[in-house]
């Protein structure tokens, strides 16, 4: 753990303090958890200084001992076995306790034999199965839960409604979508949740992510981890100026700015310093290598969304597999991953010409929403969409189609307006009702 991150999440995650024999080494699993926890990566020098300043490490002897244990080097691939030998011979521990607790029982003379082997094989299977934490759920537990749930919900409702700018405007069950009729119909990208939004290559996927991101980590002040697979730190820097500032992308690449420009843009940024946005490049990502910078990101920021951008950047986790199968296995992942860390996670996925997705009925299955973002500028495209939405919307470029949800009707379309040049993305704002004429000809009336 001292020499590798990928050590630190893999045994944080896998093993306890309880695991360990040795109370020296149980304390100083305790230690190099806080110490990581807090940011820092725990080296020995690190190690020393803590736990000399917590009086944890008092003699030469401990110290000594400590770097003794920090001298056997473990290659990152074999963690996995090393955390299960320390697992199996924590459970051999339990195993001798409970021998002993039943043998004492018998030894009694007065147990009743059936109800012990009952429980004795119960708790036998249960440290077998590793299951001692996990429980089934009665359903007066759950009828309970569930009053508590419902009761809980229409006071956060009345709260919003005290609180709410509009009337009618709903609480948020997880963070922002950053589009009104999304968080509507949505309340929100809950814990959990697996979403996937698919455009075609350079038709907004970046855009649609980082625009999510200002929702979330700006306006809502919720920490998101953005896991960038593509974008060196100039471009995304770029990206976040042009979304936050109003000015061009291309000034903001070119550096042809005003004074005021300058002074504007760079004020802008102060949104971005504030605000609880993490992010990592990761060219060659692989699900372990997700899930342990997803776990690290969990642990130290307390993130509430995780968003990859984007899955074809992915890796085969086995040769000779086709790309709808690697989709797959990589979106099961992903779903896993969402529900152990209980956060919303957003992947990007890249369309095919013809606005379908390469293995969507798999991939669609482990979703909980399937996005799509389209772009409608042509006059064909656009009117096929306003007969579907029934509403006149300003002038719009994109729409956003969801093509799956677990909690909402599918197959709506939402008017978007995208705005290239400052990677800028709202929902278009509606501006009359869809009315029958006279003539039996369908048209726009005022709202």
């Amino acid at each position: 753990m001292l020499h590798s991150e990928t050590a630190c999440i893999q045994a944080l995650d896998a093993l306890s303090d309880k695991d360990f024999s040795d109370p020296f080494h149980s304390d100083l699993f305790l230690l190099i958890q806080a110490i990581f926890t807090q940011g820092i990566k725990p080296t020995m020098v690190e190690l020393l200084k803590e736990g000399m300043k917590l009086g944890f490490i008092k003699s030469v002897q401990e110290v000594e001992k400590i770097k003794q244990a920090s001298e056997h080097y473990i290659d990152d691939e074999n963690i996995g076995y090393w955390t299960g030998k320390v697992k199996e011979a924590s459970k051999g521990r339990a195993m001798q306790t409970l021998l002993k607790k039943y043998a004492y029982e018998l030894n009694k003379g007065s147990a009743d034999i059936p109800d012990l082997i009952r429980n004795a094989s119960g708790e036998i299977f249960s440290l077998a199965m590793d299951i001692e934490n996990e429980r089934f759920m009665t359903g007066k537990e759950l009828g309970e839960y569930g009053q508590e749930l419902i009761e809980k919900r229409v006071e956060r409702y009345r709260q919003a409604q005290e609180d709410a700018k509009f009337p009618g405007e709903l609480p948020l069950e997880g963070v922002p979508t950053g589009l009104p009729t999304l968080d509507k119909l949505s309340l929100g990208y809950k814990p959990g949740d697996l979403i996937l939004l698919g455009a075609q290559t350079g038709h907004g996927k970046t855009a649609f992510a980082l625009q999510t991101s200002k929702s979330v980590c700006i306006d809502g002040r919720k920490p998101l981890f953005y896991l960038n697979t593509e974008m060196s730190k100039d471009q995304i820097v770029t990206r976040w100026g042009a979304i936050l500032s109003n000015q061009l992308a291309q000034q903001l690449r070119t550096g042809s700015l005003t004074n005021a420009q300058l002074t504007e843009t760079k004020q802008a940024y102060k949104q971005l310093i504030n605000s609880n946005f993490i992010t990592h490049k990761l060219p060659s990502p692989t699900p372990a290598r997700v899930d342990i910078l997803t776990r690290k990101a969990k642990m130290q920021f307390n993130i509430e969304m995780m968003i990859l951008d984007y899955v074809g950047r992915m890796q085969k986790l086995q040769k000779g597999m086709e790309e709808w199968q690697v989709l797959e296995q990589i979106v099961k992942s992903m779903k896993e991953l969402a529900q152990n860390q209980e956060i919303a996670v957003m992947v990007l996925a890249q369309l095919n010409d013809d606005d379908s997705l390469q293995g969507a009925k798999r991939m669609r299955n482990e979703c909980d929403m399937v996005l799509k973002l389209l772009s409608v500028e042509d006059d064909v495209a656009k009117k096929k969409v306003e007969a579907k939405i029934q509403k006149a919307h300003e002038d719009f470029n994109y729409v956003l189609f969801v093509d799956k949800a677990r909690d909402f009707g599918t197959g709506r379309y939402i008017p978007l307006v995208f705005d290239k040049e400052r990677q800028q993305i709202r929902e278009a704002q509606e501006i009359g009702t869809y009315v029958s004429r006279p003539t039996g000809k369908a048209g726009w009336g005022d709202a």
